[in-house]
């Protein structure tokens, strides 16, 4: 069993090959497949952009503001502006101290509230 050989599918080949040239068939039958392999290229890019371009739409439809919401903005109360809710409600100090007023000019008859024709 060791020295036998399995027999081969093909032959060796010994002698030189000629070229022979595609039949009629052969070559029609490549034109064919070029010609399928080109459409369905052609086919699948025009998916891709119609695709792509289905997308674009949908995203530019959302993008758009509703002018309804631009209204009710407009008529809208202004928001007040974030505060700390545990210093709201005292439980630790403030960050910002609230504004204290200026010292009064002793001079100064507006920050006394005295009228001039009075002095």
């Amino acid at each position: 069993m060791a020295g036998h050989i399995p027999p081969t599918m093909v032959e060796p080949i010994t002698t030189p090959q000629h070229f022979v040239p595609p039949t009629a068939r052969e070559l029609r039958s490549q034109a064919v497949h070029r010609l399928q392999v080109g459409l369905f290229g052609l086919c699948a890019m025009l998916l891709i952009v119609g695709l792509a371009n289905i997308i674009n739409d949908r995203t530019r439809l959302i993008d758009t503001a509703d002018p309804i919401q631009q209204v009710v903005a407009v008529d809208a109360k202004p928001k007040k502006p974030s505060s700390d809710p545990l210093a709201d409600i005292g439980v630790v100090p403030a960050a910002e101290s609230s504004p204290t007023p200026a010292p009064a000019v002793p001079g100064d008859p507006e920050a006394t509230g005295v009228p001039i024709d009075s002095q």
